[in-house]
């Protein structure tokens, strides 16, 4: 098989637009400004935009996936104790290891540590609200923290967002970078968020959605939701599709 035929020896999956929310969401009032008004443009990469390993073990603490321990100094952080775990794994259900994973939460009154957020709920003195940790050869991730509460948000009316979790989740480089959320099973205001329900596909969405695994949690200690996170596979994105 010569270069050229072995390069296009690869499962593509064309980008699914009907997977996606909308950029231009009314109900949701910051799209209004902040969708694009112009068509994207895809850039050509060079080899170091898509290669390189970001971060090795060592360059992370012992507590970083710990938010439990991680920012408090005497006693630790208030509110329902929590593991959530998962793995990171491609299209075709393949484990991607070494992925740097950082989470960024609310407290459980559903505020952040952030000097913007002025929301009046109470700052709690043992919880930082971050954290990271990387993938192990399996694709599996894991933390320890606190559920986060919801919190009320400047949407125009009575709006409040559902308890979540943001994610960032990186490849290979620091372009190749995922930014979600997720939420959890059973929170009755998914279903009136105008964030959440700005994603049409019921399947997308529920993709959101950690589902509670009592095998995984901690008697007396922690209960443990699960949340697996399917990236795009390598040349995947349209403009990685051509010939």
């Amino acid at each position: 098989m010569d270069k050229k035929n072995r390069d296009l020896n690869y499962s593509i999956y064309p980008s699914d637009k009907n997977i996606h929310p909308k950029s231009f969401t009314p109900d949701y009032k910051s799209s209004i400004l902040r969708s694009p008004k112009k068509s994207p443009l895809s850039i050509k990469n060079i080899i170091s935009d898509l290669s390189g390993h970001i971060f090795e073990k060592n360059d992370l603490g012992s507590l970083d996936n710990d938010l439990i321990k991680n920012y408090c100094k005497n006693s630790e952080p208030i509110g329902e104790r929590i593991i959530i775990f998962g793995k990171v794994l491609d299209e075709n259900s393949k484990p991607i290891p070494n992925s740097l994973i950082e989470i960024w939460q609310a407290n459980s009154s559903g505020r952040y540590r952030h000097n913007g957020d002025n929301y009046n709920a109470p700052l709690d003195p043992s919880f930082g609200g971050w954290g990271r940790c990387l993938t192990d050869n399996n694709g599996n991730y894991f933390f320890k923290t606190i559920k986060p509460g919801a919190y009320p948000w400047p949407n125009g009316g009575n709006n409040w967002r559902p308890a979540h979790i943001h994610f960032s989740v990186f490849g290979l480089s620091f372009l190749q970078r995922l930014i979600t959320q997720m939420y959890f099973e059973g929170d009755p205001l998914i279903s009136i968020c105008p964030i959440a329900q700005s994603i049409n596909n019921k399947n997308a969405l529920e993709s959101l959605i950690s589902k509670l695994d009592l095998s995984k949690s901690v008697h007396m200690d922690y209960r443990a939701y699960k949340f697996d996170i399917i990236l795009r596979g390598e040349k995947s994105i349209p403009f990685e599709n051509r010939k």
